[in-house]
């Protein structure tokens, strides 16, 4: 399996390297493709795992929401309910140029549960594209706490292929076959950036100015775009480096699926190897902050050695105080299916909570021209 790279040139400031890229896995495919040319391209269901009481303060719905964002729908019910936006939570933020299904909790301490017909009828008054539907909802003694998913699931169909040969599908089933049985890099997408990666801008400015007063949801947003962009720049170097998804010495590894982490144990070696073979565990990388980085020996000289290249967020993590964090190096997408239709590809995949489809799709194809994505027209891949 060959090392490559593809480009994210961003257009942060000062010391980042716009001539950046990330390594990628497998030989590249000359195939190029257009994503969500409608919002039916880009389908997304959010899982979770819960028991729902059947009583309590908070009420859980289950929304399929159709050119409007998260944030947006999260006014929209608060307005509906006559409660404060901070009464309405949910778990994750999804796209407005898709389709998705995703969990909203409003809390409405001694009111019964709204009539949530009318709230779906007053979308379709509108002369616009955004459309709701509440397909379930639940009584609950918790609110809905951010992140609080266990995976989501895409299906998305490209379109306008570069080569619509036979030949061309059969080398885009093989390459989705790879990628079911090995896995991708876990990297962070470039919507973690911002459009034209400009969190990263702002992040440098915060570090600049750390008592600079600015809104904690933007804070945190340029706090998470830093450290998600050393993470990037380690998985990375461990691409070209051909340990992705395997051994380290020093290495801290994570089991599939889960938050849990144990250190590296040169006494059990083959046990380890033999764990990450069978996809059992991966290996990590830290999500910069002070405290324990939990990595010894090589692993902590490798992410050490690519930390020290961005002085400026290194610092600026610590002094914004943000604890370190794992998180996983490899993600093998689940009941990973593919298919032609017509001149068109259909791929579908479920994928843990915090990891990007965008970069399932950038190991198969070498460009794909988002026309509505929030960063760049196109979006080189390749």
């Amino acid at each position: 399996m060959t090392n490559h790279s593809y480009d994210t040139t961003v257009a942060a400031s000062g010391y980042l390297d716009r001539g950046h890229s990330l390594q990628r896995v497998y030989q590249a495919l000359d195939i190029s493709a257009k994503l969500k040319s409608v919002a039916d391209d880009f389908i997304v269901k959010e899982n979770i795992s819960i028991e729902f009481s059947g009583e309590g303060e908070h009420c859980w719905l289950y929304i399929r929401k159709r050119g409007c964002n998260t944030d947006w729908i999260a006014q929209q019910l608060a307005a509906y309910c006559g409660v404060k936006k901070m009464a309405v939570s949910y778990a994750g933020l999804k796209d407005r140029h898709a389709v998705t299904s995703q969990w909203f909790s409003v809390q409405l301490p001694g009111r019964p549960t709204p009539e949530w017909c009318e709230f779906e009828a007053s979308f379709r008054r509108l002369e616009s594209e955004e459309r709701v539907e509440v397909l379930k909802c639940f009584r609950h003694n918790k609110k809905l706490q951010r992140g609080a998913l266990k995976s989501n699931t895409f299906r998305i169909t490209l379109r306008e292929l570069s080569d619509n040969s036979e030949a061309t599908f059969d080398s885009l089933e093989l390459r989705c076959h790879q990628i079911a049985k090995c896995g991708v890099p876990n990297y962070f997408g470039a919507q973690r950036f911002g459009r034209n990666y400009n969190n990263l801008d702002q992040a440098e400015k915060l570090f600049a100015r750390p008592r600079y007063k600015l809104a904690k949801h933007k804070r945190s947003l340029y706090l998470s775009a830093a450290r998600s962009w050393l993470f990037n720049r380690i998985l990375s170097e461990r691409v070209k480096q051909g340990i992705w998804n395997s051994r380290l010495a020093g290495d801290v590894f994570m089991l599939n699926g889960r938050s849990a982490c144990f250190k590296d144990d040169a006494d059990n070696a083959d046990e380890i190897d033999q764990r990450l073979m069978n996809k059992e565990i991966n290996p990590t990388a830290i999500m910069w902050g002070q405290g324990d980085i939990m990595v010894t020996s090589q692993a902590a000289d490798l992410e050490r050695a690519v930390v020290d290249q961005f002085p400026v967020f290194r610092d600026g993590l610590i002094v914004a105080r943000l604890q370190a964090q794992r998180r996983s190096c490899r993600v093998i997408p689940e009941q990973l299916a593919c298919s032609r239709l017509g001149d068109d590809f259909v791929i579908s995949f479920t994928l843990p909570t915090g990891s990007y489809a965008t970069m399932v799709l950038a190991e198969i194809f070498f460009e794909l021209d988002e026309s509505n994505d929030n960063n760049s027209a196109r979006a080189k891949t390749g």
